[in-house]
């Protein structure tokens, strides 16, 4: 097993090693973008790298072929993320890039990967688009999507007595796609939205939006950010005693979250994840090895955990097919065959490439429940495979043929 410094040479080293003739020597070439450095970087960040390397060692106890893992850091910006993909793709020789978080960074990604037949797996990505009316051939979305939690979050809420929301969201493509999804469950089943506010990533004074969303007397206000966002906006409303008359919830809510804010202070807080390491034996055993990894020893979330997975799959389907040169050829293939492996379970890919697979409600232990410094949430319950995304015909998707 590598350890995380000469995994971090390697990966180092993968930058200059001679594109060309990648697929000649055996060669499949995997590419980890993300943000290594801001608001993201604890839940996808570092992790991410490792659970793609864990799945390319998998990979080699089925397979001869030999797997390299790079990563970038795009830094929440679309040009650069391109920039990154491009080089990839043309010079690097990378056949598949995985990760993505930050919807306007995928969105680009998506569209280089379809130009150069190569591969782009969304584990970290939001926006529903990319597998709406922007859905590519050479693109999966594998975690989870602005749909499921916005639609799931508003549902739970009304279905609860909620009645009126005021949002605080990300002002970019993620956050403005995450307070629609929800918006529409609302206007749907009556409720009625108070106001919003929209902050640039990475904002830290979120007093003056707190304020407001106090002023509006909604029932619920909604968090559309995420990461490091979303822990400063939930540290932050403690100060102005927000939840004695309104309650607090963010759309997005991650197992790094907690240690965060601290699980006395998110204790019985909600959230809808794609998997939770303590949900089979084989989840758990993989979430030991990841932290054994993990220079600071974390767990790892479920977009983590999806990088894992999704890179699983692709490597697989890229021993279905015989090479990783035609990226379109390899999504068919996954979506030809439902993953399943130990860590993440059964996973149907649709032909929107949307990955289809249950999702869980969870709810912030109380500290007297925790029985170690990642055992942070309970599972309260599942949303089933079929119910949990946006239904097929739904999307806008080109490459979803009418009846």
């Amino acid at each position: 097993m590598l350890k995380s410094a000469k995994l971090a040479l390697l990966l180092s080293l993968a930058w200059f090693a001679a594109p060309a003739s990648a697929e000649h020597n055996g060669v499949i070439r995997v590419g980890v973008m993300n943000d290594m450095s801001s608001v993201y970087s604890d839940f996808q960040g570092p992790g991410s790298v490792i659970a793609a390397q864990l799945a390319a060692e998998d990979f080699a106890k089925i397979s001869k072929r030999k797997v390299e893992i790079l990563s970038a850091d795009h830094q929440n910006k679309p040009d650069i993320g391109a920039g990154i993909a491009k080089r990839w793709f043309a010079v690097d020789g990378v056949d598949m890039i995985v990760d993505l978080p930050n919807s306007a960074v995928a969105l680009a990604v998506s569209v280089i990967a379809r130009e150069n037949n190569k591969v782009a797996i969304g584990s970290g990505a939001g926006t529903a688009a990319l597998t709406g009316a922007q859905c590519s051939p050479n693109f999966v979305h594998w975690t989870y999507d602005t749909w499921a939690f916005g639609h799931g979050t508003a549902k739970g809420l009304l279905a609860k007595g909620a009645k009126t929301f005021f949002f605080i969201t990300a002002d970019y493509a993620f956050g403005h796609d995450l307070e629609k999804q929800a918006t529409d469950e609302i206007k749907a089943s009556g409720g009625k939205v108070l106001g919003a506010v929209r902050l640039p990533l990475g904002t830290n004074d979120f007093s003056s939006a707190l304020l407001q969303a106090q002023a509006s007397k909604a029932d619920v206000i909604l968090l559309a950010n995420a990461g490091g966002d979303t822990v400063n906006t939930i540290k932050q409303a403690a100060d102005f005693k927000i939840g004695d008359k309104q309650k607090l919830v963010a759309l997005i809510f991650d197992l790094q979250s907690v240690p965060a804010i601290g699980l006395k202070a998110a204790q019985g807080l909600g959230a809808i994840n794609g998997w939770y390491w303590d949900e089979s034996d084989g989840a758990r055993a993989f979430a030991k090895r990841y932290a054994a990894r993990h220079p600071k020893k974390a767990y790892p979330n479920h977009m983590q955990a999806g990088v894992y997975s999704a890179t699983l799959a692709y490597l697989k389907a890229v021993d279905k097919v015989g090479s990783p040169n035609d990226g379109k050829k390899v999504v068919d293939a996954m979506k030809a065959t439902p993953s399943n492996d130990p860590v993440y379970g059964k996973v149907e890919i649709r032909a929107d490439g949307r990955a289809i697979h249950p999702l869980y409600l969870l709810q912030v232990k109380a500290p007297s429940e925790s029985k170690g410094d990642w055992d942070l949430f309970k599972i309260v319950g599942t949303i089933p495979a079929d119910q949990a995304f946006r239904p097929l015909a739904d999307g806008g998707c080109p490459l979803v043929k009418s009846n």
